[in-house]
């Protein structure tokens, strides 16, 4: 009985749905019949359904295609996407500067082992630009002066030129001037003090090819110079560099104008070290000054 009974009740509902229904407008003061519509209950709830799912998605593309989703909550306003964007091409090009200094540092390895280095690298760190500005100085010159100085003091292999012959060698004078600080390995002073006139240039003591040239925090303007005899020449404290990373030099080619660049430095002058082997030797030994 009970079962009968729901089928007929739910036999009623379908009816119920099914039934038409007619919608009249009137003139309210003719009474004359203006509009009509026959219609049923499931017309009525398809027709809404219909309309509504319309609604919907007008309103989901006009959030979607304007300015209006950055005020749904969880959605990132433009100013963080943005920030987003910067922040992971700063990280890229930190990623692509840590390379570059490494590979920067294989090289001064492969320097002082002897070996041929790869100048391309050395090439394409020179003359890398970036579209971001991460800040306005270099990050690595802070540690460029100690990285450096225990690169070129590791004594990776045995001298192959002995001094008698390296003393055979003749080395052209950086700069005309006056020694004014002398080499003292004790104090950490690997090189000496050359003070000359203002805007002297500074030349290139043998034939080589130039493995850095750039800024560093403590030296100012820096350049390194490979040369045969597994010789290594620097000058520091620069005001202007003549030339780049992968040129190569002559004897007594200008690479540099005299200044007074850099933390360490006293006034203007040049601070010029030779390094043979992997270890600083005293420059007064085999040049005249």
């Amino acid at each position: 009985m009970e079962k009968a009974q729901n089928k007929k009740k739910d036999k009623k509902f379908f009816d119920k749905l099914k039934d038409q229904y007619r919608l009249i407008i009137y003139n309210d003061t003719t009474f004359q019949s203006v509009w009509s519509i026959k219609v049923s209950r499931l017309k009525a709830l398809t027709y809404t359904s219909l309309f509504s799912a319309i609604i919907i998605i007008l309103v989901i593309l006009l959030i979607a295609t304007t300015g209006l989703r950055e005020y749904i909550p969880g959605y990132p306003k433009a100013e963080y996407r943005q920030m987003l964007v910067r922040t992971a091409l700063q990280i890229d090009s930190l990623e692509y500067e840590l390379k570059t200094r490494d590979d920067f540092f294989n090289s001064i390895k492969a320097v002082i082992d002897g070996e041929i280095p790869d100048n391309s690298r050395l090439i394409d760190s020179a003359s890398a630009t970036y579209n971001i500005e991460i800040a306005e100085y270099n990050h690595d010159s802070v540690f460029q002066d100690e990285l450096l100085a225990e690169q070129l003091s590791l004594s990776l292999r045995s001298n192959e030129t002995s001094a008698t012959e390296l003393g055979q060698i003749h080395f052209f004078v950086p700069v005309k001037g006056v020694v004014t600080n002398n080499f003292n390995a004790i104090t950490d002073h690997f090189g000496v003090d050359l003070v000359s006139g203002p805007n002297s240039r500074i030349f290139s003591v043998l034939n080589g090819t130039v493995i850095f040239s750039g800024w560093t925090l403590e030296t100012g303007y820096v350049i390194y110079i490979q040369h045969e005899s597994n010789i290594i020449s620097a000058y520091k404290h620069n005001s202007e560099l003549l030339k780049s990373a992968g040129d190569r030099v002559n004897e007594g080619e200008a690479i540099a104008i005299i200044g007074n660049s850099g933390e360490l430095t006293t006034g203007p002058h040049l601070h010029f070290e030779l390094w043979h082997g992997g270890k600083a030797i005293n420059p007064e030994q085999y040049i005249d000054f």
